[in-house]
């Protein structure tokens, strides 16, 4: 059995800088550093952190009242509501934000659009916690713009706008490429004024490891996203790894593999979504070796340059 490595795959930029943040805030202050919400979704990334003295919450209610001021609080790569913002000041918690600048980019575009007075399509799937943190950057105002959540086209014809000449849209930006490309076209047919982003929200990294596990599915008959449940850039991979027509597997761990996926299979494919560690990745290949695999190759793929700086007072300690 052949085994194929999709490239790029694994860790994006703001993943591996909202670690550092993490990994750094550790090193300066000492345990515990409190992280709202699962820093990055990886089962491994969260559990090696833990170890170390980061706390993850839920809600900053989680946190003791009686905890010192100044203690360290960081913000996933996810993004948070303007209200946990605003908790984190008023009591006074030391903040660093991890949130991914791309995410960033789509909360600013969202505040520009509230700000002119456009109701805004927030494209993205309900309950993940960049959509809620991107919902969470609204500000309702008696008689002003509104925001409306579609998670597929099938939701555009329940979209009532205050002014229809007046609308945008942003993104959520872990979504398939092509799925998303289906609700903006299904926009553009009811809404033809409709405003986009000046750029694509989908981060580049997601649209680069689609791209590259498309590649990956039509070289195999089996393709393994190692990635945790919870992640839905990963998610995203082993739908679009099925589309192209070849059986596909989340895996977040070796331990998850079954014997059985690989009966009969000549060529096995592995990719992982951008918040799962190329160490998980060796250990599904060896695993994957332990079954008679041999590893063949690593695919070409669209080389990544993209660096995010590590906020100002973490990194010039």
């Amino acid at each position: 059995m052949e085994i194929l490595l999709a490239n790029p795959r694994g860790f994006c930029a703001g993943v591996d800088r909202a670690i550092q943040i993490v990994d750094r805030a550790l090193e300066l202050f000492g345990a515990p550093v409190y992280v709202r919400h699962e820093v990055v979704h990886n089962r491994h990334v969260v559990e090696g952190l833990r170890a170390r003295g980061a706390v993850f919450v839920e809600e900053l209610a989680e946190i003791p009242g009686t905890v010192p001021l100044g203690t360290v609080l960081i913000f996933s790569a996810h993004g948070v509501p303007r209200r946990v913002r605003e908790e984190a000041a008023r009591r006074g918690f030391r903040v660093f934000d991890a949130t991914c600048p791309l995410v960033t980019k789509v909360h600013l575009e969202v505040e520009r659009y509230r700000r002119d007075g456009l109701d805004v399509v927030l494209v993205g799937h309900a309950g993940h916690p960049e959509v809620e943190g991107t919902l969470g950057q609204w500000v309702d105002e008696p008689g002003g713009p509104r925001m409306h959540l579609v998670q597929g086209p099938e939701d555009v014809e329940a979209v009532v706008p205050r002014d229809p000449s007046r609308l945008a849209y942003v993104t959520q930006t872990t979504l398939s490429v092509d799925d998303v490309a289906e609700v903006v076209e299904a926009l553009r047919r009811r809404f033809p004024a409709i405003r986009g982003p000046r750029t694509d929200d989908i981060c580049y990294a997601t649209q680069n490891r689609q791209d590259a596990v498309k590649d990956l599915a039509r070289r195999c008959e089996l393709v393994l996203v190692v990635g945790s449940p919870s992640s839905s850039n990963s998610n995203r991979l082993r739908e679009i790894a099925e589309r192209c027509g070849v059986r596909a597997h989340l895996v977040d761990g070796p331990e998850e593999i079954d014997p059985t996926w690989l009966a009969g299979v000549r060529r096995v494919g592995v990719t992982a979504g951008a918040s799962a560690p190329e160490a998980v990745v060796q250990a599904v290949v060896r695993a994957l070796q332990g079954h008679g695999g041999f590893l063949l190759r690593e695919l070409d793929g669209r080389r990544e340059q993209v660096r995010f700086t590590l906020p100002r007072a973490l990194a010039a300690r």
